[in-house]
């Protein structure tokens, strides 16, 4: 090689270190923002851009300004620098580079660093499908959604500085905007707390205002607490309830959540108490929102796994319907222990579902499918048999499928009473067309004996009907012939004048000096079928006798005074109208010859009571 060859070639050597030097040849620093990079609108962050020892100079470029945005000097030991920003706004949003000086030239940029601004749209609303409720190793899907549309979405993990994903945003026929972050497997050993933003493309450095915080609650297989209220689960707008959480094992931490939530599940450190362990979760005043399915959680402080989940408590609301549906019962609101007791709800408005619900009781209400019968909806609740711990005050109500747990108004108030005790074996069931039970067996009684009454009047009206025809029939002492009777049933010429001579006969007193004022009339009025004819005889020391008739007959020969007196009765009513109270009467009768003294009537206040007046009834047949 010669000289000159040997010369050019070492002072390429010597030459080339320094020409890459100054052409930015030392290696990039590192650029980082705290306390992150995803900063609200207003608040503070610090950017840090470390390097080189041997940096004397910081610079802070953005993109889309031709000069550096920021200059500082390094911090001791002297390879970092430190770019504060008091108070963040939209300005500050971008993406950053950092780069750093030294004696021997200038380094290479840094990875970009983009600054986001967020708070300048309305934000998003985040869920977990199908709960975030997730056993140890499972998966969930995380749903962002907004009525703004957003270009895309951004899911932020609690703890972690950069996005964890970033999704363009879909319209499906909800008419929202959304996008679905899948998750998982989860595990207990971290915390899985998340929220999301939704941005613009031509601003991807503005974000909305971050959604609700969204915790994953890994559930794993330790005891189980309980969930309860001390009030019904049928409550009404307006009412305070207060949901508790409890259990034997010593959990410090309760979470209580209620399904298909969109925000996180409430969290509560254990309440000092003797006794299990537990947190209340008060909830009001309560309005529609309220109205769901909730669980609750135990959970231990060094760990982020929580216990099983407690069974569902249902929370109803009322009044959210328009309707209000009626209750009956049958067969009454008064029953025997061991009865069939049937409680129908029924509404003239739709409604798919029936609730009903006992007063006081903690238990939830029963829930039945209506089914429309002769023009309105109803259910029927079967208690077979009914026991008195079944007694008590029931309501219903009625609610839709698509939200089960909105209520209509209640129904008026109906209380069952259940007679004797629960400890006592009730009556065997029967069929239902039986009348079982003593209320049925008391109508039973009281219709038996209504017709044992109605019958014994209509014997002894029958009875007395008979002693009278009996008496109107019977013979007197002294009979006639058998062939003198034949002329009674004759319709010859001789019966007739017969007939006629007894309708005309003369009742004369037995003193002659007395005069005796005969009245004779028929009783048209009352329809007599007998053809009863009446004489009027004065009362004074007057004496009812037999005038001699033109024609003997046998019904005047023989008939005895004690018959007579037996037979003696009188019309007090028409006594009391047609005649005054001295009068006496003959009554000509076609069946019998009567003799009869009427009682008087009770006078009336300060008036003398009236004389008897005396029948004298002739029969003729």
């Amino acid at each position: 090689m010669t000289p000159t060859l040997t010369t050019l070639l070492l002072l390429g050597l010597s030459v080339g270190p320094r020409t890459r030097a100054q052409a930015g040849t030392l290696p990039a620093p590192s650029l980082w923002a705290e306390p992150g990079s995803v900063v609200p609108w207003g608040s503070t962050v610090t950017i840090w851009c470390q390097g080189i020892l041997e940096a004397h100079e910081f610079h802070l470029d953005k993109d889309g300004h031709p000069v550096p945005w920021d200059r500082q000097k390094p911090l001791e030991p002297g390879n970092k620098a430190k770019f504060s920003i008091r108070y963040v706004t939209e300005q500050y949003a971008g993406r950053y580079h950092c780069s750093c000086q030294s004696p021997t030239g200038s380094s290479e940029g840094s990875d970009p660093l983009e600054l986001v601004v967020t708070g300048f749209h309305a934000k998003p609303t985040l869920s977990a499908l199908p709960n975030p409720m997730v056993t140890s190793g499972g998966k969930v899907t995380l749903q962002c959604t907004s009525w703004t549309g957003f270009h895309r979405f951004v899911l932020m993990r609690e703890g972690e500085p950069r996005p964890a994903w970033t999704l363009d945003s879909q319209r499906p026929t909800s008419g929202q905007f959304q996008a679905l972050f899948p998750v998982g497997p989860v595990t207990p050993s971290a915390r899985w707390t998340f929220r999301c933003h939704g941005y613009f493309n031509n601003t991807p450095q503005l974000w909305s205002y971050p959604s609700d915080p969204l915790e994953l609650l890994v559930s794993g297989v330790s005891r189980k607490p309980s969930l309860l209220t001390q009030q019904s689960p049928v409550v009404t707008p307006g009412q305070r309830l207060t949901l508790q959480c409890r259990s034997h094992v010593g959990y410090d931490r309760f979470a209580l959540y209620k399904e298909a939530a969109h925000d996180l599940p409430q969290h509560l450190s254990r309440q000092p108490q003797a006794g299990p362990s537990g947190a209340d979760f008060p909830l009001g005043p309560v309005n529609s929102s309220h109205g769901g399915r909730y669980t609750c959680y135990g959970g231990h402080n060094l760990s982020s796994e929580w216990s099983a989940p407690s069974d569902p408590l249902d929370i109803l609301v009322t009044g959210q319907l328009p309707s209000t549906p009626s209750l009956s019962v049958q067969p009454g609101p008064m029953v025997a222990s061991g009865e069939n007791v049937t409680l129908l709800c029924q509404s003239w408005s739709f409604v798919d579902t029936f609730l009903l619900s006992k007063e006081g009781a903690a238990d939830p209400p029963l829930r039945l499918r209506s089914k429309y019968r002769a023009g309105h909806y109803q259910a029927k609740f079967s208690m077979n048999p009914v026991t008195s711990a079944q007694g008590g005050t029931y309501r219903c109500y009625g609610s839709y499928s698509t939200s089960p747990h909105l209520l209509s108004h209640p129904s008026d108030p109906l209380e069952l009473q259940v007679s004797g005790s629960s400890g006592e074996p009730g009556p065997p069931a029967t069929d239902p067309s039986s009348t079982a039970g003593p209320n049925r067996y008391l109508y039973v009684l009281i219709g038996a004996a209504g017709a044992f009454v109605l019958l014994l009047c209509l014997l002894v009206v029958l009875l007395v009907r008979r002693r009278r025809q009996g008496k109107g029939r019977k013979p007197g002492a002294a009979d006639p012939e058998p062939q003198d009777r034949g002329l009674q049933d004759s319709s010859g010429p001789a019966a007739a004048t017969q007939e006629e001579t007894l309708s005309d006969a003369a009742v004369q007193d037995a003193q002659p000096e007395e005069g005796v004022e005969l009245d004779q009339r028929q009783d048209a009025e009352d329809g007599d079928p007998q053809g009863t004819t009446y004489a009027q005889v004065s009362h004074s020391r007057s004496r009812l006798s037999r005038g001699p008739a033109t024609s003997p007959s046998p019904l005047w020969g023989g008939l005895p005074d004690t018959e007579a007196e037996e037979d003696r009765q009188m019309d007090s009513q028409a006594a009391a109208c047609d005649a005054p109270p001295d009068v006496t009467y003959a009554q000509l009768n076609r069946l019998t010859l009567r003799r009869e003294t009427s009682a008087p009537h009770s006078s009336q206040a300060g008036e003398p009571p009236a004389e008897p007046s005396v029948y004298a009834a002739l029969a003729i047949r």
